[in-house]
């Protein structure tokens, strides 16, 4: 099938209520996806825009600004320029910051059901199998850049990826296309570029259809990841905890060690949080999974804590300082910022919650002693055995805001308040609301 009717059938599935967003370089592969493109619009109402990134990182950065412009003008297509600095700090990878910023860009562009559309092609993908098991990936590595997937608010996709990159200049030289050159692409010193100059080449003498045999390598892998994901997903439902986003580690602890890794890693993925490499996960297992109940250990990477608690594993951001001994005077009135901790408001609600009459009021933290008398109850408690009661993990236990009226304890933010100063009915009240996540 030719490149033209390739996309054309891409986008008759697609449909044309969205906008096709193209990622524009003004390099061969991209000018050849905006131009066909621009072909199938004479056919089919597409919405079609082209985006150029200047990544500030070559001198002729604003000439090939000023050429992508001067295409998009001649073939009427709406165009966006965006400049960023890509320029890498010490220690991190020129090549991952570039795209790391570039598709920050693109992912605010895009509206709900537009789709970026990159010029990735079958070479490409054969480059980035190798450099992923030279990385020592899996199959979720190996299977490389898939044809399209969820992206910003929209979809990312590579219509092109059965085509070799000689069946794309085949196509600009017969269309008479001008496209630029990027210096970048023959420096060595980059990876990706290395194995296309060096490696490659060099297989294709012996294998002449290596890039498609890694493609295939690719699909392949890509289905078994599919079906780890699916056996994973099971396993997740399985063995959640008895807190909502939590692990319980004896139902883990069912699992052969091979499924634990793997739903740890999709825990972590849904919950947002960065996936460790093997070392860590294989830590995890070791000491946060056999540790003896009565333990609470954690363990941290990339800003991320996990942390046992009985039977539950807990993922969340790291704990930032937080000090412990401050007393904050509250007018109840607006919410009280306390770091380390979160936001504390506090909710209008008549005849629930705390009294709204009340004065003097302060927020503080434990420091041992503390006791209070729950609704209910006729005898005082000590608040260390009411929160073991309540389950809350020690790591929290110091950060929970008390609220106090005077010097008597009132309140435990999102926990309860005491008989004394709970608002009766037909009182004005408030719920004490804490979100942890600011």
């Amino acid at each position: 099938m030719s490149l033209f009717n390739t996309l054309h059938d891409f986008c008759l599935e697609q449909g044309f209520d969205q906008t096709y967003w193209v990622a524009y370089s003004g390099g061969l592969d991209s000018h050849v996806l905006l131009h066909l493109l621009v072909n199938l619009r004479s056919l089919y109402p597409v919405k079609l825009r082209a985006v150029h990134i200047n990544h500030s990182l070559s001198p002729n950065a604003e000439n090939w600004s000023t050429h992508c412009a001067a295409v998009c003008r001649e073939l009427q297509v709406d165009y966006e320029q965006q400049t960023i600095d890509a320029i890498a700090s010490l220690g991190e990878s020129p090549e991952a910051v570039a795209r790391q910023r570039r598709y920050a860009v693109f992912s605010e562009l895009l509206l709900p059901k537009d789709l970026l559309l990159t010029a990735h092609h079958q070479d490409d993908q054969a480059e980035t199998v190798l450099l992923q098991l030279l990385r020592g990936a899996g199959p979720k590595g190996l299977a490389a850049m898939p044809r399209i997937k969820p992206f910003g608010h929209g979809l990312q996709a590579r219509p092109l990826l059965d085509f070799m990159r000689v069946d794309l200049k085949t196509y600009a030289v017969e269309n008479q296309l001008s496209w630029i050159e990027d210096e970048s692409n023959d420096n060595t010193d980059f990876s990706r570029n290395f194995i296309r100059h060096q490696v490659l080449p060099i297989l294709k003498e012996r294998w002449p259809s290596v890039a498609t045999t890694l493609a295939r390598v690719s699909n392949n892998c890509a289905e078994a990841q599919q079906l780890i994901d699916e056996v994973s997903m099971q396993d997740l439902v399985i063995t959640s905890g008895s807190v909502v986003g939590t692990l319980s580690v004896s139902r883990l602890l069912k699992l052969n060690p091979m499924r634990q890794r793997q739903v740890l890693r999709l825990w972590l993925k849904r919950l947002g949080f960065p996936v460790p490499g093997m070392i860590k996960i294989q830590q995890v297992q070791r000491d946060i999974l056999q540790a003896r109940p009565d333990k609470v250990p954690h363990i941290a990477w990339k800003g991320v804590e996990l942390r046992r608690y009985r039977d539950d594993v807990y993922a969340m951001p790291s704990l930032h300082g937080h000090n412990a001994e401050q007393v904050v005077s509250w007018d109840l009135q607006r919410p009280l910022d306390l770091p380390g901790v979160g936001v504390l408001c506090a909710v209008p609600e008549m005849g629930k919650g705390l009294c709204a009459d009340l004065k003097e009021i302060t927020v503080r933290f434990r420091r041992g002693g503390e006791v209070c008398r729950l609704p209910g109850r006729d005898c005082s408690h000590s608040l260390k055995k009411l929160f073991q009661e309540w389950h809350i993990p020690p790591w929290k236990r110091d950060r929970v805001p008390l609220i106090y009226v005077g010097d008597r304890l009132a309140a435990v933010a999102g926990v309860f308040i005491g008989n004394d100063f709970m608002a009766r009915e037909g009182q004005e009240g408030y719920l004490l609301l804490l979100d942890e996540t600011k």
